[in-house]
């Protein structure tokens, strides 16, 4: 494993020995998100300390911050930044106001031990020769304020209407100097060497990037993780030769991180689906490989691919749509039929994601034809077929790993989905509802739900599973029902529906004859018409009755979707 320095050091020893040197943070580091709110917390607490625990000895321990020495010597902050981006801002707050202060023995001797933290010092004078040296630089590829937090450690000046973090941080900090100067005038200077001499940071110095991003994933377990896409952000950033190209790129991310958000997904996520783009037009159905290596390859040769974030772009637009609570507006680029988004929600439900990586395979493969909802409708019968089934005969995530590899491979080449497998309707018969579909539950209600006449609508994505006879009552007789009844039906596929989650909360536990006023109120079919069942009752013979009816209606889409054959056209 590659060297590591680890040594505690005091605020003042760590910023001071960066003589001619700096931090760095990366450009595919994250923006920095620390608010007033934090740095709050950070100066009261330094505050408390030095009024309490300081004057008996004590150090205030600020955490790590971890780090490589990348080729120009610097230091590239893999964990801390927002932590050390915030002190400094915190050291220059306390240096603006030793500048505006009456010069004094106590004022130099501060100013002398503040100014190496900030910036190089002529080694023979032990003055600051240029300001503009100093030992912090972001280069975070989507932040437009570096420039501000430059400019505030250089000068010591942020604009009060300013509405970016650095300014707004720096200009708490520097009140609060103000403040307590004002009320405590020998306590300040004393703050300001406890922060110097008695606040210890522990950084770990790493000699290479790989070794510091492992540290990093080992120790943090409470803020966010460095995402692979912050890795890849970075690297398009780099593409980007014009300013005019990288201000695009960075809107452009801006964009991407939104529209992921509103459709409950990550950036990693769609770049993990357009790995199987890129491995199916390579007709590549070989082993998965981690996000970060796929991308790594050849020095990241495909992220330099001119069209990659317009494909992204697509490809989240698309995955933001496709979520049932997600409406279509005007800016929306691709139609989805409610039909489509029907089986695309059953699949949501599936115990796994295979089923999106061919499907972001055909979507960039056929949006533009003129066919497009036609023919996604009919492979998404077949998805739902062959996965839904698979799942039933070997509740494995491996059982489909091979098949879906080799489908992505035919509709990168615009043929159909296939399977190696045969549809065994006897063998269905037994398993629907049995232990090995117990995990696919919820998936085949809601298909049942869908493949109602009568449903027209999409159904919520909240939406709970009912128990029709409920799982608790207050006597231990019900209508000729015992507990021993109970335990071998209440569970049954058949006395399952689903149910809007606030109407199925009102339900409660009543029987199903008071029920029945709340399933009137429903909006999804089946459990409309379970309102108005021809009885105000639900014993043994319904559930049975109900678990034949929707094994019927589910073995009889099977039947008719399930895919039969490799590689026949659209």
């Amino acid at each position: 494993m590659a060297e590591l320095h680890v040594s505690k050091k005091t605020i003042g020893k760590l910023f001071s020995e960066m003589q001619n040197k700096k931090f760095v943070i990366p450009d595919y580091q994250r923006p920095y998100k620390w608010n007033i709110e934090k740095c709050e917390t950070l100066w009261v607490d330094i505050e408390n300390f030095a009024q309490t625990d300081a004057q008996i000895g004590a150090d205030y321990f600020l955490g790590t911050i971890v780090s490589y020495t990348n080729e120009k010597k610097d230091q590239e902050i893999i964990d801390g930044q927002q932590r050390i981006t915030s002190i400094l801002l915190m050291l220059r707050a306390f240096y603006k106001k030793l500048e505006d202060m009456l010069e004094d023995d106590d004022v130099i001797g501060l100013k002398n031990q503040l100014a190496p933290c900030i910036w190089d010092i002529n080694p023979i004078s032990q003055k600051i020769s240029d300001k503009t040296k100093i030992h912090i630089e972001s280069l975070v590829a989507t932040e437009e304020d570096n420039e501000t937090f430059h400019k505030i450690l250089e000068n010591g000046v942020a604009a009060q209407a300013a509405n970016d973090n650095y300014s707004k941080n720096f200009i708490y900090f520097k009140n609060n100097c103000d403040t307590y100067a004002s009320k405590n005038p020998m306590q300040w200077k004393e703050l300001c060497i406890t922060i110097l001499q008695k606040c210890i940071i522990l950084p770990i110095e790493c000699e290479a990037q790989d070794t510091a991003l492992t540290i990093f994933s080992t120790l943090n377990d409470r803020g966010m993780p460095l995402a692979d896409s912050d890795i890849f952000k970075a690297q398009i950033y780099r593409n980007c030769v014009s300013d005019q190209q990288k201000k695009e790129f960075t809107t452009q991310w801006k964009d991407l991180t939104q529209i992921c958000k509103q459709g409950k997904l990550s950036i990693d996520d769609v770049f993990r689906y357009y790995t199987h783009i890129l491995r199916a037009r390579n007709s590549d159905k070989s082993k998965e490989v981690a996000l970060r290596k796929f991308y790594a390859d050849g020095k990241y040769y495909r992220l330099k691919d001119p069209h990659i974030m317009s494909e992204i772009m697509s490809l989240a637009e698309f995955w933001r749509y496709t979520n049932v609570d997600v409406k279509p507006d005007d800016e929306t680029k691709y139609t989805i039929s409610v039909e489509a988004r029907k089986y695309l929600h059953c699949l949501t439900c599936y115990p796994n994601e295979f089923w999106k990586y061919a499907t972001s395979v055909f979507f960039v493969t056929n949006k533009d034809s003129e066919t497009f909802d036609k023919d996604f409708i009919g492979i998404l019968k077949k998805s739902v077929s062959y996965l839904f089934v698979k799942f039933i005969e070997i509740p494995s995530v491996n059982a489909i790993k091979d098949d879906i590899y080799s489908t992505c491979i035919l509709l990168a080449q615009n043929k159909n989905w296939f399977s190696k497998t045969h549809l065994n309707e006897e063998s269905l018969n037994q398993q629907i509802g049995g232990p090995t579909s117990k995990a696919l539950s919820r998936a085949l209600l809601l298909l049942e739900a869908y493949l109602h006449d009568e449903q027209r609508d999409l159904i919520s994505d909240t939406f709970d599973i009912e128990h029709i006879f409920p799982k608790k009552w207050q006597n231990t007789n019900y209508n000729g029902w015992h507990l021993e009844d109970a335990e071998a039906y209440l569970d049954r596929l058949g006395n399952k529906i689903v149910f809007e989650k606030k109407l199925n909360i009102q339900a409660g536990n009543g029987y199903f004859g008071i029920k029945m006023q709340k399933y009137n109120k429903s909006k999804i079919a089946i459990v409309l018409a379970l309102g108005k069942y021809a009885k105000d009752d639900w014993v043994m013979g319904d559930i049975e009755e109900r678990e034949k009816r929707i094994k019927e209606t589910i073995i009889n889409f099977f039947k008719q979707n399930f895919p039969k054959t490799e590689g026949i056209n659209i």
